[in-house]
């Protein structure tokens, strides 16, 4: 089963696929240089020196029969033509958004929208806190009650896997109606 994580530039989607892979992460992470200055902006908040430049990829046993596979998109907006490919073959996503830089994740969620990939939009609690509560991120985003909207740390592995565990919840609602219809 394949997941991807994606969002903006600085949000969170290799530390979370980092945080819940049972292998080594593979990352695709350049150092970032000075030719990034004005093109990559990871928010005044961070310390990121690196970036995603292709893609994260990690997996996760939930048992002998299954076993989900994370691939991470690259955040900025350059890259954004690897998208497709990426989503080819998923049943969801996750769209991880810091609630301080939301227009960072509309690209994202207008992805998904237009795909019509089921997806649940985790906001990262960085430092344990909200810019926004989730109702006034729902509302800035604009999407509708039936997109599941969680909050999370991308750091902390059971966050993370309460999270994935929304997006395949998502995905399964979505496989169980079609197949009804």
């Amino acid at each position: 089963m394949k997941i991807l994580i994606a969002g903006g530039f600085g949000v969170g989607k290799t530390t979370t696929v980092g945080a819940i892979s049972e292998i080594a992460p593979l990352t695709t992470e350049a150092q970032m240089t000075s030719a990034g200055i004005g093109v990559d902006d990871p928010g005044v908040r961070s310390g990121k020196t690196t970036t995603t430049v292709a893609m994260d990829f990690g997996c996760v046993t939930v048992d002998r029969s299954l076993k989900v596979y994370l691939f991470g998109t690259p955040g900025q907006a350059r890259f954004g033509f690897m998208w497709d490919d990426l989503a080819r073959g998923a049943l969801g996503a996750l769209v991880v958004v810091d609630s301080a830089r939301l227009d960072d994740c509309y690209p994202a969620v207008d992805f998904f929208e237009r795909a019509g990939l089921p997806f649940v939009v985790g906001v990262n609690a960085f430092d344990g806190r909200l810019a926004h509560d989730l109702a006034s991120i729902r509302w800035a985003l604009a999407i509708g009650d039936h997109v599941p909207l969680v909050q999370f740390d991308a750091r902390d592995r059971l966050s993370v896997r309460d999270a994935l565990l929304a997006v395949l919840d998502r995905a399964l609602h979505r496989a169980t109606r079609q197949r009804g219809a």
